[in-house]
């Protein structure tokens, strides 16, 4: 049996939490892109104040800095920031044959912390909180990275 195949149950918990991580950096897109059409503004771009279907009264306000969408856009830049390390070190972690609790313990509880990390951060939990919740997904990435190394050396 080959490591990259849904034969194996490492590489297939590989993918539903990749999968579930791919939903999560794109539908923390589209929450900001809600949230800016709700607030009216928060936009980030000069061009985004020329008239359309959805901003038919562009205003100069609009480019002001928004909280309400600001947190979303934070958030998304934080997924973008950490979630694709995840992906290249559980694929080299798949390649060596971990045991199966193991991967799934730490690949899942990757995502447990992401969204964790994701309410916390959605309902302005204190920065202590967050970094909880950050340092869990970083401390599980880095140990499937090392076991990735440590059995290849």
């Amino acid at each position: 049996m080959g490591y990259f195949t849904t034969e194996n149950p490492v590489f297939v918990t590989w993918m539903i939490a990749t999968a579930l991580t791919v939903l999560k950096v794109m539908g923390q897109g589209w929450m900001t892109v809600y949230r800016m059409m709700k607030a009216g503004g928060g936009y980030a771009a000069p061009e985004d104040l020329r008239p359309g279907l959805i901003n038919k009264a562009p205003d100069p306000q609009q480019l002001e800095v928004n909280d309400y969408v600001d947190r979303s856009r934070r958030m998304h830049r934080n997924d973008l920031e950490n979630i694709p390390a995840f992906w290249a070190a559980g694929l080299i972690f798949v390649a060596v044959g971990p045991p199966l609790w193991l991967a799934q313990a730490l690949m899942y509880g990757f995502v447990a912390a992401r969204a964790a990390h994701a309410v916390a951060y959605a309902t302005a939990r204190s920065h202590e909180v967050r970094a909880t919740f950050y340092t869990l997904g970083s401390l599980i990435v880095m140990a499937m990275a090392v076991y990735a190394l440590v059995a290849v050396m």
